[in-house]
């Protein structure tokens, strides 16, 4: 090995000191360069610490929160979410079967109104009362001679029960019904001035109100949503698949999911009227049915068009209607008035 002297501390004598006399350390080129490179690796080894230990820290969670960014796609621009229906709501497809067979109803029956002829809320509740158990043509023969006579709820309230009875013999049960008349007017009188109220809750404590009778008064009367559940509509909801219900309630519930509100009133004349004249509950002309595509229960009754159409009753078999003073729509699609009590 090759040794150097530092030319930093002057001249050597042979003895190994310069010439001031002090001793002079001979350092190798190889351990010159050892120390060198260590004290190189010390500096970078604590400049290099800090900064991983910084990385280890932040690096993952930027790294996290990148990846969780790139993992939600945007939203394509104009694509709706896909809404489900609330739990315990009627299926989509029997919403928009029920809903089209009431489009096609309202076709056929433009001039669909109550068939109870009335002047006043307090004639159209005591004829939907007296309406049970009979036609809405008897009660429209038998209701003049009766408003005639007792006109308000007060002359009614102290009617004599025996005149009312032998006025209401034609419409049957009369001595219950005549019990009713006289006993809703006394309680219009004394609970609510003489007037008919407007709220369902109040209609139903009147003797001889349930809901349906309540319903007709309002939706007709008062222009408030009703469902009137009749045995015409019970029928046909059944035979639509609509609701397999028997509990008239129930069956106004169901039936009422189906619909907005604002379609309810209207619904029940479509519904009622389809009963009276083609869907009727022994024999169906299911043969002259507009909505016979739509039916579930089509083939119930009579296919054949011919064998079917002697089926229809009122104006769409021919013969006049159920009122004796039907709407001027009614009159002017062709329909003819009722006649009255006792004519030919």
């Amino acid at each position: 090995m090759v040794a150097r002297q530092d030319s930093a501390v002057g001249e050597q004598d042979p003895g190994g000191s310069n010439k001031k006399g002090k001793s002079v350390k001979t350092v190798t080129a190889t351990e010159r360069d050892q120390k060198a490179a260590s004290a190189k690796k010390v500096a970078v080894k604590k400049v290099a610490e800090p900064v991983r230990k910084a990385a280890s820290k932040k690096v993952p969670a930027k790294k996290a929160a990148t990846k969780k960014a790139a993992s939600k796609k945007p939203a394509s621009p104009g694509k709706k979410t896909a809404v489900r229906p609330p739990a315990g709501a009627p299926p989509t497809g029997l919403v928009r079967r029920a809903r089209r067979i009431n489009r096609e109803l309202a076709e056929v029956y433009p001039y669909a109104h109550p068939e109870l002829d009335f002047d006043n809320p307090f004639q159209l509740l005591v004829a939907t009362v007296l309406s049970a158990q009979t036609t809405d043509l008897r009660v429209n023969q038998t209701t003049p001679a009766l408003f005639a006579k007792y006109p308000t709820p007060e002359d009614l309230a102290a009617a004599n029960p025996e005149e009312v009875e032998e006025i209401l013999r034609p419409c049957g049960f009369f001595r219950a019904k005549t019990r009713s008349v006289i006993g809703l007017s006394k309680a219009l009188a004394e609970n609510f001035g003489g007037e008919v109220p407007g709220r369902l809750e109040d209609l139903v404590t009147l003797p001889g109100v349930g809901r349906k009778t309540a319903f007709v008064v309002l939706g007709n009367a008062f222009g408030r949503p009703g469902i009137t559940v009749d045995t015409h509509f019970q029928r046909l909801v059944r035979r639509w698949q609509w609701t397999d219900e028997t509990d008239p309630d129930k069956i106004e519930a169901a039936v009422g999911a189906l619909f907005p509100p604002r379609d309810w009133t209207d619904l029940s004349h479509h519904v009622i009227w389809h009963g009276r004249r083609i869907c009727h509950a022994r024999k169906p002309a299911c043969g002259a049915c507009p909505i016979a595509p739509l039916c579930p229960a089509y083939g119930e009754g009579e296919t054949d068009p011919e064998k079917a159409k002697k089926l229809l009753k009122y104006e769409k078999g021919g013969f006049p209607g159920q009122r004796l003073k039907p709407p001027q729509a009614y009159l002017d699609a062709g329909g003819r008035p009722a006649p009255p009590l006792g004519a030919a």
